[in-house]
């Protein structure tokens, strides 16, 4: 492929992106709908436009960490302390209920296995997929409605990161079951070391930024220095503690959102999200979509693993959140938010094919509930938000 062909593809994503997502604002939808809908018409799945490629893959990368990188500087610092505890337990319940979930609905399908044998540990890798959590595409959908600062809206984004701590905790566990290769004991050790790495650097940045900010008030070079501290964060997660770089983006927002210029750096950063960076991560999750290969079985399994990962999600964060005494309508909307996957999930399977826990036949099954959620979730909260309005939890 020519190296210039990009631009082509880059010009059709953006205009596509554009013009579905203005449909989906007439239709009363939220904008991302319509740009996950651009790429499964320009895509493979329909038009074959655009294919996916090594460097529209990196660029939805880019896109979804500067979208956490935002949603971290967007976020009350006082609020996600104060709903911390909360979180934490919703979080342990949505991937629970999703982990037992997935891996009752394999068994049922194919049969229970003996604990140890290899269908048991893919059975088990089926509900670890189900336990990610995509909260880029409920960052995007609050956000739209001004809904993200909220009670409600801090719970879900808190309780959707520790939700990928902890499925990341459990991924490695089934894998180091699999393969004596990973040692999951260290995957916890390099989990808890991140988030003490994070604390102590985050107060030091904090400090400089501050400083900064007081002497040099509303000038660019305080949200380059917010991006490239945003990537650093991103790649040291990913690189040095295994933790996913979305996790470090989010933290290096969490550093900023205290400063003054906070909405200033939140700013700038929207510009490059809106106009590229955003669409192409949207867009790349209907790229993904191929449906070739597929037979009955495998759609009926689809349908029923999209139905059971759905409902679980609700059922556990949802249930939770009233417990922790969140009102019905705000408990719903907490359950429904966390329901959505992407690119944890993605990766998640992406693994499991690597070492032989998931088949690529059932890799349909993960695209199809990324989309039905990652299109789903928006609608269902703008629903919920228009009928439930601001009741937060007593």
């Amino acid at each position: 492929m020519e190296a210039y062909s990009i631009f082509k593809d880059l010009a059709i994503i953006i205009v596509a992106a554009k013009i579905f997502g203005i449909i989906a604002r007439k239709c009363k939808a939220p904008q991302v709908v319509g740009e996950i809908i651009a790429g499964l018409v320009i895509g493979p799945c329909m038009l074959g436009l655009v294919d996916q490629t090594d460097f529209l893959l990196q660029m939805a990368e880019i896109g979804v960490v500067l979208l956490m990188f935002s949603a971290g500087l967007e976020t009350d610092l006082k609020e996600l302390l104060k709903t911390g505890p909360i979180a934490f337990l919703i979080a342990c319940a949505g991937v629970f209920i999703p982990l037992v979930g997935g891996t009752l609905l394999y068994m049922g399908f194919y049969g229970a296995s003996p604990w140890g044998s290899e269908e048991f540990y893919k059975a088990v890798f089926m509900g670890t997929i189900m336990t990610a959590t995509s909260v880029s595409i409920t960052v995007q959908s609050l956000r739209e409605m001004g809904r993200l600062k909220g009670k409600v809206g801090t719970t879900i984004l808190s309780a959707a990161i520790i939700d990928d701590v902890i499925g990341i905790i459990v991924l490695t566990f089934v894998i180091g079951f699999k393969t004596p290769d990973s040692k999951p004991v260290d995957v916890i050790i390099s989990t808890v070391l991140f988030f003490v790495f994070a604390i102590v650097v985050g107060y030091v940045c904090y400090k400089v930024f501050k400083w900064v900010d007081a002497k040099y008030p509303h000038t660019r070079r305080i949200p380059i220095a917010g991006l490239a501290l945003c990537f650093a964060l991103a790649y040291i997660a990913e690189e040095f503690f295994g933790i996913a770089d979305i996790t470090g983006a989010y933290v290096a927002g969490i550093i900023l959102c205290s400063i003054k210029d906070s909405e200033y750096i939140a700013e700038k950063m929207d510009i490059n999200s809106y106009m590229l960076f955003g669409p192409v991560f949207f867009a790349s999750i209907g790229l993904k979509t191929n449906i070739d290969n597929i037979d009955s079985s495998i759609i009926a399994f689809s349908i029923a693993f999209v139905i059971v990962a759905l409902i679980a999600k609700i059922i556990g964060c949802g249930l939770v959140a009233k417990i922790c005494k969140f009102s019905w309508g705000d408990s719903l909307k907490v359950g429904v938010g966390m329901m959505t996957r992407g690119e944890v999930a993605l990766i998640v399977s992406q693994k499991g094919l690597s070492v032989g826990l998931l088949s690529p036949v059932y890799f349909t099954a993960v695209i199809l509930l990324i989309i039905v959620s990652s299109i789903c979730t928006p609608i269902i909260l703008k629903v919920l938000y228009a009928k439930h309005g601001e009741a937060e939890p007593a």
